[in-house]
């Protein structure tokens, strides 16, 4: 399975749009876009067909914005905030 990165997504993009955009490469499973955020996820099952379809589609045109696909990183695990001991924590003036 290769999950893959869609940014400067077009407000006007929509799942099925890019799906429509992914489909003549291979087999997509699932397809995200988050809306109001201009980026997106797809999911293709064959690692293969992804990678084809990340270097065909890098750089070209959907719905009027030029797209950046590249492989998709693992999610960082949400620690929990606060904390303190950070040498970047913030300190509230008063």
């Amino acid at each position: 399975m290769k999950n893959i990165y869609v940014g400067n997504l077009s407000p006007s993009t929509t799942n099925e749009t890019l799906k429509a955009a992914f489909a003549p490469f291979g087999a997509v499973d699932r397809v995200n876009v988050i809306a109001g955020r201009g980026f997106g996820f797809v999911e293709m099952i064959n690692d293969s067909e992804g990678i084809s379809a990340i270097s065909a589609l890098n750089g070209k045109s959907l719905d009027g914005n030029t797209l950046t696909v590249n492989e998709a990183r693992p999610k960082k695990p949400s620690g929990g905030g606060g904390g303190g001991n950070s040498k970047f924590s913030y300190r509230r003036k008063y």
